[in-house]
């Protein structure tokens, strides 16, 4: 990436204190560089108060540009070493230092995950709502209790209010502030997806949506690919929960489930009769899976 050197605030007179410093940051994202000096020249004038009384939706334009930039680590990792970051996303500063159960190392800091994460986002090109679920789908771990740790004991409880207050701060879409919820609830359990267990994996599927809205079940798959990502050390070409994941949607896709209308729930959602249907169609398929892995 071609990088420039971009003076603040010079380039950025025009605008309001506070917000110039959101753009520079959100123009880092997108390949400017910076140096200590201008960093502390935002510190200051973050100090005086050049963020007081601005509007939260202006921030989040700034915000979303540097999301959705090239390397939007770079823009969270500028706000929070000048101390913006702590300003306009309190729930998102205070996730550094937080450690977070992984394989290899056994622990990770959850604000260094979060810089990981949103790279993996950027290296698939994913949309705002994947990048804003990533932002936010670990801000009910920053408060777990201490004797928990690092286990997070009921962060789904105190994480949705907390996505749902910073959706409505900022006027979020409801399409990032639905996949960051449904990824809070959801993203540990596709992690930890066994051909063992075709029941809860057919229960998965219908309670994620999987089969109502595949579009939403993929920007799922997108989220949880890049948490599995943010890591490190993992070189499988393809996430191998969602490739598993890809046969059991097959197998229920390619089954009669012959169930009438009238006795599918009045809400959408499929009968305990498909359900069953659909865990031994998975189950058929996993095993067939699993033999030719053994065969190959």
């Amino acid at each position: 990436m071609d990088r420039k050197f971009l003076p603040f605030p010079t380039d950025l007179v025009q605008m309001h204190p506070g917000l110039g410093i959101l753009r520079f940051a959100a123009l880092l994202a997108e390949g400017s560089e910076s140096d200590d000096d201008t960093l502390d020249l935002m510190f200051e004038q973050m100090e005086i108060g050049a963020l007081d009384n601005i509007a939260p939706h202006e921030i989040w334009l700034e915000l979303e540009r540097g999301l959705m930039a090239p390397a939007p680590a770079i823009m969270i990792k500028a706000l929070r070493e000048c101390g913006v970051l702590e300003i306009v996303l309190p729930e998102i500063a205070s996730l550094w230092g937080v450690p977070q159960i992984a394989d290899d190392p056994g622990e990770v800091d959850l604000g260094e995950h979060l810089l990981n994460q949103l790279s993996e986002a950027a290296k698939i090109k994913a949309p705002l709502p994947v990048r804003f679920a990533l932002l936010t789908m670990n801000v009910g771990k920053s408060d777990s209790p201490r004797e928990h740790l690092p286990s997070h004991y009921r962060h789904i409880e105190r994480g949705a209010p907390r996505i749902r207050a910073i959706a409505e701060r900022f006027r979020v879409p409801d399409a990032c502030r639905d996949l960051a919820l449904l990824a809070l609830h959801e993203c540990e359990r596709v992690h930890r997806t066994s051909k063992m267990r075709a029941g809860p994996v057919a229960d998965m599927l219908e309670r994620v949506g999987a089969f109502r809205d595949p579009a939403q079940f993929a920007l799922l798959m997108s989220v949880c690919s890049c948490d599995y990502y943010a890591y490190g050390g993992r070189t499988e070409p393809t996430y191998p929960k969602a490739a598993l994941l890809d046969i059991a949607l097959k197998a229920c896709a390619q089954m009669d489930d012959g169930a009438p209308e009238d006795r599918a729930p009045a809400d959408g959602t499929a009968s305990q009769e498909v359900q069953e249907a659909r865990a031994t169609a998975i189950a058929r398929a996993f095993r067939s899976e699993r033999w030719s892995d053994e065969t190959a």
